[in-house]
């Protein structure tokens, strides 16, 4: 029997914490101190001796981020689910998906929901858990922190971080930005979708356990520059989709400390950011140190003036960003 048991274990699928964290939105971060904590964690091991999540590993971890949300303190929420030995034959990920579209309805979160005027109309994803830009809008406006941080979450492990940038999360930053310039409001909403984003973002940025390349990616906004999700979602796709390893120093980097950290760590490519005008002053650029071997500078944002580096690369869009940075960083 036992022999019979672990000849289907072995032809279970297993995950690394990545892929995990992804479908689960819920931090790598999270998922290891749940593990060390309270032992809701990989059963298995790979050839290679890496720790890999079953299918009654998934479930538990599932069944217990819901009773999380639920309220019930994650000490207790352990205790009941490491009692789990049979898996379900439906996920508790997907019974909640029906419960909160039914609940959906109710708010007005309905997938024919119309987007607002702006908003590129997309086709719902069929997957549970993945909106359309209109859903996901809606869900900001009615500030349903819940749904935002799963339906990102779920649209990163389906189709990636740079579809869900472009597709989903750039058309509600404008849904949200034109509400603002119409009414003078809705603040909150944009605070409420960075926070939720930028958590999302986050939990995918976890050093690979066997990074591509020998040097990091090194990723900081221009000098006085505040907009540092962009920065966070490019880590997020390096990281989670190319495995490349990053380093990310966030919003408003002065430059000398962009320079020390490039001595420190000798990057691959270095990447600026700059979303506003008045950050996008090119001279500095000029003056960051020259490695051996050489860092490839990057410069992304619109805000960037006139006058870049001839040693500068400029890039203008998320996959163009990729297109440059991978293959210096796997050189």
């Amino acid at each position: 029997m036992d022999e019979q048991r672990q000849a289907v274990a072995d032809e279970e699928p297993a995950y690394g914490i990545g892929a995990v964290a992804r479908r689960l939105g819920v931090p790598a971060p999270t998922l290891r101190t749940w593990n060390l904590r309270y032992g809701v964690g990989p059963s298995r091991r790979s050839p290679g001796g890496h720790r890999r999540y079953d299918a009654r590993d998934l479930w538990r971890l599932e069944e217990m981020n819901r009773l999380i949300r639920s309220g019930i303190p994650a000490s207790d929420a352990a205790r009941r689910v490491l009692r789990i030995e049979i898996v379900p034959s439906a996920p508790p990920a997907e019974q909640e998906q029906g419960q909160r579209q039914e609940q959906g309805q109710e708010r007005g979160l309905e997938p024919g929901w119309t987007a607002p005027e702006g908003i590129p109309s997309l086709t719902a994803d069929r997957s549970p858990g993945v909106p359309t830009a209109a859903m996901l809008a809606r869900a900001a406006m009615t500030l349903d922190s819940v749904a935002v941080h799963e339906w990102i979450g779920a649209a990163m492990a389906r189709h990636g971080v740079p579809w869900t940038w472009e597709r989903l999360v750039i058309p509600v930053f404008e849904t949200i930005c034109r509400r603002q310039s119409e009414s003078g409001a809705n603040v909150e909403v944009e605070h409420l979708f960075s926070d939720r984003l930028m958590a999302a973002l986050i939990g995918l940025t976890v050093r690979p356990d066997r990074p591509a390349g020998s040097r990091p990616v090194l990723l900081a906004c221009a000098e006085n520059e505040l907009h540092s999700l962009p920065i966070y979602a490019l880590a997020a796709a390096l990281t989670g989709e190319h495995r490349v390893e990053t380093r990310v120093l966030g919003a408003r980097t002065p430059y000398p400390a962009l320079a020390d950290a490039m001595r420190r760590l000798g990057p691959s490519v270095v990447f600026v950011w700059s979303q506003l005008p008045e950050t996008g002053d090119p001279a500095p650029l000029a003056s960051l140190p020259v490695l051996r071997p050489p860092s490839l500078v990057v410069a992304g944002g619109v805000g960037w003036r006139d006058g870049l580096p001839a040693s500068v690369t400029r890039v203008t869009s998320f996959q163009d960003a990729l297109d440059r940075i991978v293959p210096a960083a796997l050189a």
